[in-house]
Protein backbone atom coordinates (compact mmCIF):
# COMPACT_ATOMS: atom_id res chain seq x y z
CA UNK A 1 0.00 0.00 0.00
CA UNK A 2 0.80 3.33 0.06
CA UNK A 3 1.65 5.46 3.05
CA UNK A 4 2.11 8.95 3.65
CA UNK A 5 4.36 9.27 6.74
CA UNK A 6 5.10 13.47 8.56
CA UNK A 7 8.01 13.67 9.98
CA UNK A 8 10.51 11.25 7.88
CA UNK A 9 13.29 12.95 8.58
CA UNK A 10 12.73 12.57 12.23
CA UNK A 11 14.02 9.56 14.54
CA UNK A 12 10.53 7.74 14.49
CA UNK A 13 9.54 8.81 11.19
CA UNK A 14 13.05 7.04 9.08
CA UNK A 15 12.89 4.07 11.23
CA UNK A 16 9.10 3.65 10.27
CA UNK A 17 9.67 4.65 6.47
CA UNK A 18 12.67 2.44 6.22
CA UNK A 19 10.78 -1.27 7.89
CA UNK A 20 7.62 -0.30 5.37
CA UNK A 21 9.67 -0.03 2.24
CA UNK A 22 11.15 -2.75 3.43
CA UNK A 23 8.06 -5.02 3.55
CA UNK A 24 7.20 -3.36 -0.02
CA UNK A 25 5.01 -0.50 1.19
CA UNK A 26 5.74 3.00 -1.01
CA UNK A 27 6.17 5.67 1.03
CA UNK A 28 5.23 9.62 1.05
CA UNK A 29 7.26 11.38 3.41
CA UNK A 30 6.85 14.97 4.59
CA UNK A 31 9.47 17.07 6.41
CA UNK A 32 10.63 20.37 6.49
CA UNK A 33 14.02 19.81 8.07
CA UNK A 34 14.04 22.31 10.76
CA UNK A 35 16.80 23.18 12.53
CA UNK A 36 15.49 22.39 16.24
CA UNK A 37 18.53 20.09 16.50
CA UNK A 38 21.13 19.18 14.06
CA UNK A 39 19.31 19.16 10.29
CA UNK A 40 22.81 17.32 9.09
CA UNK A 41 21.33 14.29 11.49
CA UNK A 42 18.22 14.65 9.96
CA UNK A 43 19.64 14.80 6.07
CA UNK A 44 21.42 11.91 7.39
CA UNK A 45 18.26 9.52 8.28
CA UNK A 46 16.72 10.57 5.14
CA UNK A 47 19.19 9.75 2.87
CA UNK A 48 19.02 6.32 4.16
CA UNK A 49 15.39 6.29 3.62
CA UNK A 50 15.47 7.95 0.11
CA UNK A 51 18.21 5.21 -0.87
CA UNK A 52 15.24 3.04 -1.21
CA UNK A 53 12.72 2.78 -4.54
CA UNK A 54 9.32 3.61 -3.96
CA UNK A 55 10.41 6.98 -1.48
CA UNK A 56 8.97 10.29 -2.76
CA UNK A 57 10.23 12.82 -0.58
CA UNK A 58 7.84 15.96 0.02
CA UNK A 59 9.74 18.87 1.41
CA UNK A 60 7.34 21.37 3.95
CA UNK A 61 5.79 22.41 7.01
CA UNK A 62 2.58 20.50 7.47
CA UNK A 63 1.38 24.05 9.18
CA UNK A 64 1.24 25.07 5.65
CA UNK A 65 -2.26 23.19 4.63
CA UNK A 66 -1.29 23.64 0.72
CA UNK A 67 1.68 21.45 1.28
CA UNK A 68 -0.38 19.17 2.95
CA UNK A 69 -3.40 19.40 0.62
CA UNK A 70 -1.47 19.47 -2.24
CA UNK A 71 0.55 15.74 -1.36
CA UNK A 72 -2.22 13.86 -0.41
CA UNK A 73 -4.11 14.98 -3.87
CA UNK A 74 -0.88 13.86 -5.78
CA UNK A 75 -0.10 11.19 -4.05
CA UNK A 76 -3.57 9.85 -2.88
CA UNK A 77 -2.32 7.85 -0.23
CA UNK A 78 -3.81 4.79 1.30
CA UNK A 79 -3.06 5.18 5.37
CA UNK A 80 -1.21 7.73 6.72
CA UNK A 81 1.10 8.26 9.89
CA UNK A 82 1.50 11.53 11.34
CA UNK A 83 4.30 11.69 13.07
CA UNK A 84 5.96 15.52 12.53
CA UNK A 85 5.77 17.57 15.59
CA UNK A 86 7.34 19.95 17.98
CA UNK A 87 9.13 17.37 20.12
CA UNK A 88 9.91 18.18 23.80
CA UNK A 89 8.61 18.74 27.35
CA UNK A 90 11.47 21.55 28.02
CA UNK A 91 11.29 23.58 25.22
CA UNK A 92 7.61 24.29 25.42
CA UNK A 93 8.23 26.41 28.02
CA UNK A 94 10.39 28.46 25.68
CA UNK A 95 8.81 28.47 22.87
CA UNK A 96 4.96 27.80 23.14
CA UNK A 97 3.86 29.30 20.53
CA UNK A 98 6.19 26.47 17.78
CA UNK A 99 4.02 23.25 19.33
CA UNK A 100 0.78 24.94 18.57
CA UNK A 101 1.94 26.14 15.20
CA UNK A 102 3.07 22.51 14.61
CA UNK A 103 1.12 19.92 17.05
CA UNK A 104 -2.41 21.78 16.52
CA UNK A 105 -2.53 23.08 13.33
CA UNK A 106 0.03 21.33 11.57
CA UNK A 107 -2.61 18.17 12.78
CA UNK A 108 -5.71 20.07 11.90
CA UNK A 109 -4.34 19.94 8.31
CA UNK A 110 -3.95 16.44 7.97
CA UNK A 111 -7.13 15.99 9.58
CA UNK A 112 -8.96 18.03 6.63
CA UNK A 113 -6.52 16.27 3.84
CA UNK A 114 -7.90 12.66 4.99
CA UNK A 115 -11.28 14.57 5.32
CA UNK A 116 -11.55 15.90 1.68
CA UNK A 117 -9.13 13.27 -0.16
CA UNK A 118 -9.95 10.17 1.64
CA UNK A 119 -7.69 7.88 3.87
CA UNK A 120 -8.18 4.33 5.25
CA UNK A 121 -6.74 5.02 8.64
CA UNK A 122 -4.98 7.58 10.49
CA UNK A 123 -2.53 6.70 13.03
CA UNK A 124 -0.99 9.32 15.24
CA UNK A 125 1.69 9.89 17.31
CA UNK A 126 0.05 11.15 21.18
CA UNK A 127 2.72 10.73 24.39
CA UNK A 128 3.05 9.20 27.61
CA UNK A 129 3.41 12.70 28.62
CA UNK A 130 -0.71 13.17 28.44
CA UNK A 131 -0.74 11.49 31.44
CA UNK A 132 0.40 14.55 33.34
CA UNK A 133 0.36 13.95 36.89
CA UNK A 134 -1.20 11.08 37.14
CA UNK A 135 0.45 9.00 40.09
CA UNK A 136 -2.05 5.90 39.22
CA UNK A 137 0.42 3.11 37.55
CA UNK A 138 0.96 1.49 35.05
CA UNK A 139 -1.07 4.14 33.21
CA UNK A 140 -3.79 3.00 31.49
CA UNK A 141 -5.11 3.99 28.45
CA UNK A 142 -9.00 3.92 29.87
CA UNK A 143 -7.92 6.76 32.30
CA UNK A 144 -9.08 10.42 31.84
CA UNK A 145 -6.20 12.35 31.07
CA UNK A 146 -7.16 15.94 31.74
CA UNK A 147 -4.07 17.31 33.72
CA UNK A 148 -1.47 17.79 31.45
CA UNK A 149 2.14 19.47 33.19
CA UNK A 150 3.48 21.02 30.34
CA UNK A 151 2.08 22.31 26.88
CA UNK A 152 3.43 19.73 24.97
CA UNK A 153 1.42 17.53 26.52
CA UNK A 154 -1.40 19.35 26.24
CA UNK A 155 -1.62 19.88 22.06
CA UNK A 156 -1.23 15.91 22.16
CA UNK A 157 -4.01 15.28 24.44
CA UNK A 158 -5.60 18.15 21.79
CA UNK A 159 -4.54 15.90 19.11
CA UNK A 160 -7.05 12.93 20.46
CA UNK A 161 -9.59 14.94 21.37
CA UNK A 162 -9.71 16.48 17.08
CA UNK A 163 -9.00 13.18 16.25
CA UNK A 164 -12.23 11.39 17.89
CA UNK A 165 -14.03 14.86 16.44
CA UNK A 166 -13.09 13.78 12.79
CA UNK A 167 -13.65 9.96 13.52
CA UNK A 168 -17.14 11.17 14.75
CA UNK A 169 -18.16 13.39 12.27
CA UNK A 170 -16.63 12.03 9.06
CA UNK A 171 -16.08 8.83 9.99
CA UNK A 172 -12.16 8.65 9.56
CA UNK A 173 -10.85 5.88 11.78
CA UNK A 174 -8.07 6.99 13.78
CA UNK A 175 -5.66 5.68 16.28
CA UNK A 176 -3.63 7.77 18.51
CA UNK A 177 -0.54 5.80 20.12
CA UNK A 178 1.05 7.72 23.30
CA UNK A 179 4.90 6.71 23.37
CA UNK A 180 6.97 5.87 26.50
CA UNK A 181 10.44 7.38 25.75
CA UNK A 182 11.99 6.49 22.73
CA UNK A 183 15.89 5.64 22.50
CA UNK A 184 18.03 4.00 20.47
CA UNK A 185 20.07 4.51 17.09
CA UNK A 186 19.55 7.60 15.00
CA UNK A 187 17.94 9.26 18.01
CA UNK A 188 17.07 12.90 18.87
CA UNK A 189 20.34 14.94 20.34
CA UNK A 190 18.29 16.65 23.03
CA UNK A 191 17.23 13.40 24.49
CA UNK A 192 19.10 11.98 27.78
CA UNK A 193 20.99 9.25 26.52
CA UNK A 194 22.74 11.42 23.59
CA UNK A 195 23.43 14.33 25.98
CA UNK A 196 24.42 11.88 28.52
CA UNK A 197 26.83 9.69 25.81
CA UNK A 198 28.31 12.77 24.70
CA UNK A 199 29.27 14.00 28.12
CA UNK A 200 30.85 10.97 29.30
CA UNK A 201 32.62 11.18 26.40
CA UNK A 202 34.15 14.66 26.72
CA UNK A 203 34.56 13.98 30.27
CA UNK A 204 32.10 16.20 31.21
CA UNK A 205 29.71 15.91 33.67
CA UNK A 206 25.66 15.09 33.17
CA UNK A 207 22.54 16.68 34.43
CA UNK A 208 20.74 14.08 36.37
CA UNK A 209 17.17 15.60 36.93
CA UNK A 210 15.17 14.81 40.40
CA UNK A 211 18.41 13.63 41.45
CA UNK A 212 18.38 10.32 39.64
CA UNK A 213 14.94 8.87 40.73
CA UNK A 214 13.01 8.92 37.90
CA UNK A 215 11.23 5.62 36.39
CA UNK A 216 10.83 5.33 32.84
CA UNK A 217 9.11 3.09 31.03
CA UNK A 218 12.18 3.61 27.99
CA UNK A 219 10.76 2.21 24.77
CA UNK A 220 13.25 0.81 22.14
CA UNK A 221 12.64 2.52 18.66
CA UNK A 222 12.30 -0.98 16.58
CA UNK A 223 9.79 -1.95 19.50
CA UNK A 224 8.02 1.82 18.84
CA UNK A 225 7.79 1.04 14.91
CA UNK A 226 6.81 -2.34 15.14
CA UNK A 227 3.43 -1.41 17.50
CA UNK A 228 3.03 1.42 14.83
CA UNK A 229 3.21 -0.77 12.10
CA UNK A 230 0.63 -3.31 13.89
CA UNK A 231 -1.72 -0.65 14.79
CA UNK A 232 -1.36 0.34 11.28
CA UNK A 233 -2.52 -2.84 9.97
CA UNK A 234 -5.16 -3.06 11.94
CA UNK A 235 -7.86 -0.33 11.06
CA UNK A 236 -9.67 1.44 13.87
CA UNK A 237 -13.39 0.49 14.42
CA UNK A 238 -16.00 1.67 16.76
CA UNK A 239 -16.15 -0.52 19.84
CA UNK A 240 -19.56 -2.09 19.78
CA UNK A 241 -20.00 -2.02 23.56
CA UNK A 242 -19.15 1.90 24.18
CA UNK A 243 -21.56 3.59 26.48
CA UNK A 244 -21.82 7.05 27.18
CA UNK A 245 -23.04 6.63 30.39
CA UNK A 246 -19.81 5.45 31.28
CA UNK A 247 -17.10 6.69 28.08
CA UNK A 248 -14.40 5.01 27.71
CA UNK A 249 -11.44 7.65 26.72
CA UNK A 250 -9.43 5.01 25.01
CA UNK A 251 -12.72 3.78 22.69
CA UNK A 252 -15.72 5.12 21.28
CA UNK A 253 -19.10 4.65 19.42
CA UNK A 254 -16.60 6.48 16.25
CA UNK A 255 -13.86 4.71 14.78
CA UNK A 256 -11.45 5.71 16.87
CA UNK A 257 -8.50 4.23 19.06
CA UNK A 258 -5.68 5.07 21.75
CA UNK A 259 -2.98 3.05 22.77
CA UNK A 260 0.21 2.64 25.11
CA UNK A 261 3.19 1.99 23.22
CA UNK A 262 5.71 1.05 26.21
CA UNK A 263 8.11 -1.47 27.54
CA UNK A 264 6.28 -1.92 30.66
CA UNK A 265 8.86 -2.36 32.54
CA UNK A 266 9.99 1.27 34.18
CA UNK A 267 13.76 1.34 35.11
CA UNK A 268 15.33 3.76 37.30
CA UNK A 269 16.97 6.45 36.13
CA UNK A 270 20.19 5.43 37.85
CA UNK A 271 20.08 1.82 36.00
CA UNK A 272 19.94 3.50 32.68
CA UNK A 273 22.92 5.40 33.58
CA UNK A 274 24.86 2.44 34.99
CA UNK A 275 24.00 0.15 31.37
CA UNK A 276 25.73 3.56 29.59
CA UNK A 277 28.50 3.64 31.46
CA UNK A 278 29.54 0.07 31.51
CA UNK A 279 28.87 0.02 27.71
CA UNK A 280 31.05 3.55 27.22
CA UNK A 281 33.77 2.13 29.56
CA UNK A 282 33.73 5.32 31.39
CA UNK A 283 32.29 6.81 34.56
CA UNK A 284 29.62 9.55 34.66
CA UNK A 285 30.31 13.02 36.86
CA UNK A 286 27.10 13.76 37.76
CA UNK A 287 25.02 17.00 38.39
CA UNK A 288 22.17 16.23 40.39
CA UNK A 289 18.99 18.56 39.90
CA UNK A 290 15.95 18.94 41.43
CA UNK A 291 12.63 17.42 39.28
CA UNK A 292 12.51 20.11 36.05
CA UNK A 293 9.09 21.99 35.22
CA UNK A 294 7.20 20.09 33.08
CA UNK A 295 8.68 16.46 34.00
CA UNK A 296 6.83 13.83 35.61
CA UNK A 297 8.68 11.66 38.36
CA UNK A 298 7.56 8.18 36.63
CA UNK A 299 5.81 6.52 33.69
CA UNK A 300 4.64 3.06 33.89
CA UNK A 301 2.65 1.46 30.28
CA UNK A 302 -0.33 -0.76 30.74
CA UNK A 303 -0.03 -2.30 27.37
CA UNK A 304 -3.11 -5.00 27.66
CA UNK A 305 -4.80 -3.26 24.91
CA UNK A 306 -1.83 -3.64 22.55
CA UNK A 307 -1.19 -6.88 23.52
CA UNK A 308 -5.18 -7.90 22.72
CA UNK A 309 -5.75 -5.68 19.94
CA UNK A 310 -2.91 -6.50 17.81
CA UNK A 311 -0.91 -9.05 19.85
CA UNK A 312 2.51 -7.17 20.31
CA UNK A 313 4.03 -6.26 23.00
CA UNK A 314 7.47 -4.22 23.43
CA UNK A 315 10.27 -5.90 24.98
CA UNK A 316 13.79 -4.93 23.92
CA UNK A 317 15.89 -4.54 27.24
CA UNK A 318 17.77 -0.86 28.45
CA UNK A 319 20.73 -3.50 28.10
CA UNK A 320 20.30 -4.60 24.67
CA UNK A 321 18.91 -1.24 23.10
CA UNK A 322 21.82 1.27 24.81
CA UNK A 323 24.05 -0.75 23.63
CA UNK A 324 22.83 -0.81 20.31
CA UNK A 325 22.79 3.22 20.82
CA UNK A 326 26.32 3.11 21.84
CA UNK A 327 27.48 1.34 18.92
CA UNK A 328 25.81 3.42 16.56
CA UNK A 329 26.80 6.52 17.95
CA UNK A 330 30.64 6.04 18.11
CA UNK A 331 30.58 4.96 14.45
CA UNK A 332 28.29 7.94 13.25
CA UNK A 333 30.34 10.46 15.07
CA UNK A 334 34.02 8.69 14.82
CA UNK A 335 34.48 8.27 18.29
CA UNK A 336 37.29 5.96 19.51
CA UNK A 337 37.56 5.09 22.98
Amino acid sequence: MKVLITGTAGFIGSTLALKLLARGDEVVGIDNLNDYYDVDLKKARLARVGAHAGFTDVRGNIEDKGVVMDAFKAHKPDRVVNLAAQAGVRYSLENPYAYVDSNVTGFLNVLEACRHVGCEHLVYASTSSVYGAHTNMPFSVHTGVDHPVSLYAATKKANELMAHTYSHLFNIPTTGLRFFTVYGPWGRPDMALFLFTRNILAGKPIDVFNYGKHKRDFTYVDDIVEGVIRTLDNIATPADDWNGDNPDPATSSAPYRVYNIGNNAPVDLEHYIAVLEDCLGKKAEKNLLPLQAGDVPDTYADVSDLVNDVDYKPDTSVETGISNFVEWYLDYYNVKR
